[in-house]
């Protein structure tokens, strides 16, 4: 047997027979001691979902500025104007690191209360019309519902403006965790749950896909984390919308919020239990740039199948000082993710808006 503790086993019964899983069966399954069990499992379903190949996709993040109107506790990326550290990019920065090789772009900023929603829309519009194949992922919905407030329209008025200006995807941040408790100490000034979730419900209702993520290894509980992912899995049912969802760990900086950042353990159990949870979910992401590299490579034997990509200059965790690189180059996934993990990892394109509703990795 791979499964040694026997409340896995009676959980594992339970997918097997086709049963969804509920919160105390997530709760179980973030407190077991059973960790190769776990990991035993989520590739199991891994392996249904998408074989035993992993995908990565050739893109760029690109941050344009952040210079911000929030004061966040857990954030060292925003900024204010007054301060050094603030920047705005102009159009030569931003095409500055993107080529022909390129197939996405992804694209979060700050609420820069100096920009207007053109000024974001202007970003998008820069990048489509020097590259007009690259696939475009902005904004989340933070932002989203920022620029409808300072627009004075209403969310799917912005949304069809991104659309227009070439946008095939949100991003997934913006959620950190849907916990009302954790909100009002951590971020009280950011949307909450409900919102989050209804602007990308009605993304996904005009033909927007999107991303989700999870914030996670700050003062959350494992209740919190489960309720989180439930949330999704609901919404997932309603609108088939989402293309993946990427659990985020924290990077601690100097936030004071937490000393440190979550071990390696609680990584792999946080990826293995989203992919028991969130059976309606193709994908789920072992986001090098938070785990590291090593770890994202142990992450997809524990369900995971997507590693993002290339990204090419990240911003917002290396400001909070996550020592993964910034960037990585195209062979370097086939050199360290592949290697007695998975049959393959290749390169893939993102979905666009013409093609069917299959997920991140697997339209080529």
């Amino acid at each position: 047997m791979n499964i040694k503790d026997p409340s896995l086993i009676s959980i594992w019964t339970k997918i097997q027979n086709g049963e969804r899983l509920d919160a105390r069966d997530g709760l179980t399954l973030f407190q077991t001691d059973d960790l190769l069990g776990l990991g035993f499992m989520a590739n199991e379903i891994k392996e249904q979902k998408t074989g035993n190949d992993a995908f990565f996709v050739i893109n760029r993040q690109i941050n344009p500025t952040n210079i911000c109107v929030l004061s966040c506790r857990f954030c060292e990326y925003a900024t204010k104007k007054t301060q050094p550290s603030a920047y705005s990019l102009g159009e030569n920065q931003i095409l500055a690191g993107l080529s022909d090789d390129v197939t996405e772009v992804h694209i979060t900023s700050a609420l820069n209360g100096e920009w207007s929603f053109n000024d974001y829309l202007r970003v998008v519009k820069v990048i489509k019309d020097r590259f007009p194949s690259i696939q475009i992922k902005a904004y989340t919905a933070v932002e989203i519902e920022y620029f409808s407030r300072c627009e004075k329209v209403s969310v799917q008025e912005i949304l069809r403006r991104l659309m227009e200006a070439g946008v095939v995807c949100l991003p997934g941040g913006g959620a950190e965790v849907f916990s009302d408790r954790v909100r009002k100490k951590l971020f009280p000034f950011k949307i909450g749950a409900s919102r989050w979730l209804e602007i990308h419900r009605a993304a996904h209702r005009l033909g927007l896909k999107s991303n989700s993520t999870l914030l996670y290894g700050h003062i959350e509980t494992y209740e919190e984390r489960v309720d989180h992912l439930l949330k999704l899995r609901a919404l997932q049912d309603e609108t088939h919308g989402f293309l993946s969802f990427i659990p985020l760990a924290y990077q601690p900086g100097k936030t004071q919020v937490v000393e440190k950042k979550a071990s390696i353990l609680e990584d792999l159990k946080t990826i293995a239990v989203s992919r028991l949870i969130l059976d309606n979910f193709e994908n789920i992401k072992a986001y090098w740039v938070t785990l590291g590299e090593e770890t994202a490579v142990m992450a997809l034997r524990f369900g995971a199948n997507d590693i993002d990509g290339t990204i090419g200059g990240e911003k917002i965790m290396h400001a909070a000082g996550a020592p993964s690189p910034s960037a990585i180059t195209r062979q370097r996934p086939a050199s360290i993710f592949a290697i007695g993990t998975v049959t393959s990892i290749r390169p893939c394109r993102h979905v666009s808006q013409p093609l069917s509703n299959t997920s991140l990795g697997r339209t080529e």
